[in-house]
């Protein structure tokens, strides 16, 4: 079991102490000063040699001081589980005909897969079923915190060409058609899928194939025909992504196929929904709508790839539960030099939202061909690990990829030495966001929760502890994910979609477990599977976080931080 060693709780009547003292007010008669609240740490083995005070009052806006004598502190860190041991920033796979069998998708998981992704681009409900399927297989079958999240990727309004008999080689400066009519398929001439491909597009536009694998430039139109000239050349393959530089179609952002995929994936339960071509936030608001009808609880995450999203960005990402920066789209209808400021844009207003955000498209793409990255990729994974980025995904290098679990241990590999980078050995205190004074007025229980997620940050990055937080909502973990504290965040559910969600979050490994009455008997369930599943070893210390919006065996106005040492 965790021997308790040390920790404190704040109640409502002592919050005013959360804040720098203010001046008195002038009176006759000044009341004493209250003192500073501390508790003395507590170790089974060495009652005087270790102590822990928490100061609350006397830190700039707040902050939390843990000071410990240098006994405590070297004890603690030679015990400590290393802050970097675990990869923090979660693996997003696309499943297909690559990796959608049993024997895959198991070593996809044991590779580093944190969430499976479900292309409604390609294949049908029966073979997507499959893949679910076999993914709860694996979560039924593994309890220690190696969860697989299911994404399904709606296909969106997209417009492509039709199918070829075989790829038709296009040459710059020949002329080259595409006609509204169905089923047209000649040297030079296909089909779009897009009635009012004739209406979107102008003469003088360029459109991209596949993103700018080939382009062609809009020389003439008639009544169901755009004409065009090759610019860059290529061979177009059947069903190419079709993209008008700086323009988006104008068909609605969610289509009939969408209706009947998002209905699949509630029949399912899967775990989140991307968007394809957000436009705007209505569209989020419509598809919450239709969720909260069917009694669905499954997260919303927009793919911001369109050049109408950018403007709405705010909006969309404040309607929604995270994003994603889908760059492949984006960098076709945006020029591509904006595309890493639009990144870094995304993920930062993710961050300030609390939301997650998954960085996409393109990061190992030679390895679809290829056992090894180029070094410009493996650049690529680091920037976004270091922007913040709460999750990477790997598209067609694991969909029909020659080297899918290559590609996935080079992402963990990669994403793992960069984070390494990111903490200070002993603290990461940058990486915290200031706490801010809180008065009387402005006490709320999510604006307390905020305050200890800070300040328990704080304390886990000094003492280099592993983080265990027991949520119902999920609330706190994803509040401690936010501050990105330098260690790993075990975080105890007895809600199964919590468990799920939880698995897409930075630095967050969800565990799911029933609750009982008795808080002790719990904590001590929880160690021991902690124990078993080698998350940490007997005397290691651990910093426990009570707070968040629904108490969980404390008082309403009553916030906990302990640090306790791990015994058998």
């Amino acid at each position: 079991m965790a021997a308790e060693i040390g920790g404190f709780a704040a109640t409502r009547m002592a919050a005013p102490a959360l804040r720098p003292a203010a001046p008195p007010a002038p009176t006759a008669a000044a009341a004493p000063p209250q003192p500073r609240r501390a508790v003395a740490a507590r170790s089974l083995r060495t009652v005087a040699a270790e102590t822990l005070t928490a100061d609350l009052a006397g830190g700039t806006n707040g902050a939390l001081h843990a000071q410990m004598n240098s006994e405590a502190t070297t004890e603690i860190t030679s015990l400590a589980v290393t802050a970097n041991s675990r990869r923090k920033t979660k693996i997003v796979c696309t499943i297909g005909p690559s990796t959608n069998t049993r024997e895959m998708i198991w070593k996809l998981a044991e590779t580093g897969m944190n969430v499976a992704r479900l292309n409604m681009s390609h294949g049908d409900h029966q073979s997507h079923q499959k893949v679910i399927d076999l993914v709860k297989e694996y979560n039924a079958q593994n309890t220690d915190g190696n969860v697989i999240a299911i994404m399904l990727d709606t296909k969106g309004p997209e417009v492509r060409s039709g199918d070829v008999p075989e790829p038709i080689m296009l040459n710059e400066g020949q002329e080259f058609n595409f006609t509204i009519k169905r089923g047209v398929s000649t040297v030079d001439t296909v089909s779009v899928n897009y009635d009012d491909f004739i209406n979107d597009v102008e003469v003088g536009d360029i459109l991209l194939v596949d993103g700018g694998m080939m382009s062609l430039a809009v020389k003439a139109k008639s009544a169901d025909t755009v004409k065009c000239e090759v610019v860059d050349g290529g061979e177009l393959k059947s069903r190419r992504h079709l993209n008008v530089r700086g323009k988006s179609a104008t068909l609605p952002s969610i289509t009939e196929k969408d209706w009947e995929d998002i209905k699949f994936g509630v029949e399912n339960g899967v775990d989140f929904y991307a968007v394809s071509f957000v436009k705007d936030a209505k569209v989020i608001h419509e598809l919450k709508d239709y969720l909260k009808g069917a009694n669905a609880d499954i997260h919303v995450i927009p793919k911001i790839e369109s050049a109408d999203s950018i403007p709405n960005l705010q909006s969309i990402i404040a309607a929604s539960d995270g994003a994603m920066v889908a760059r492949g789209d984006l960098g076709a209808e945006l020029p591509i030099e904006d595309v890493p400021l639009l990144q870094a844009e995304i993920v930062r207003t993710c961050r300030s939202m609390e939301k997650p955000v998954i960085v996409a498209t393109n990061m190992l793409e030679s390895m679809i061909n290829h056992p090894t990255p180029t070094r410009a990729e493996v650049s690529d994974i680091a920037i976004a690990v270091r922007e913040g980025a709460d999750a990477i995904m790997l598209s067609g290098e694991t969909a029909h990829g020659k080297y899918p679990l290559k590609a996935v241990k080079v992402m963990h590999t990669v994403a793992l030495r960069t984070e390494s980078s990111l903490y200070n050995s002993t603290t990461s205190t940058g990486l915290v966001a200031p706490a801010q004074a809180l008065y009387s007025e402005e006490f709320s229980p999510s604006q307390l929760s905020k305050m200890f997620g800070s300040h328990s940050t704080m304390m886990a990055n000094t003492l280099r502890t592993p983080m265990i937080v027991f949520t119902q909502t999920g609330s706190m973990a994803v509040l401690l994910s936010h501050y990105r504290p330098s260690s790993t965040i075990l975080a105890f559910t007895n809600e199964e979609r919590v468990k799920q969600r939880l698995a897409l979050y930075q630095g967050v490994i969800p565990i799911h477990m029933q609750f009982s009455d008795d808080a002790e008997e719990t904590f001590s369930r929880a160690i021991s599977s902690l124990l078993k599943a080698q998350h940490v070893k007997k005397g290691d210390y651990v910093t426990l976080v009570q707070s968040g919006v629904t108490s969980i065996w404390r008082d309403e106005s009553t916030h906990h931080i302990q640090v306790r040492k791990v015994q058998d």
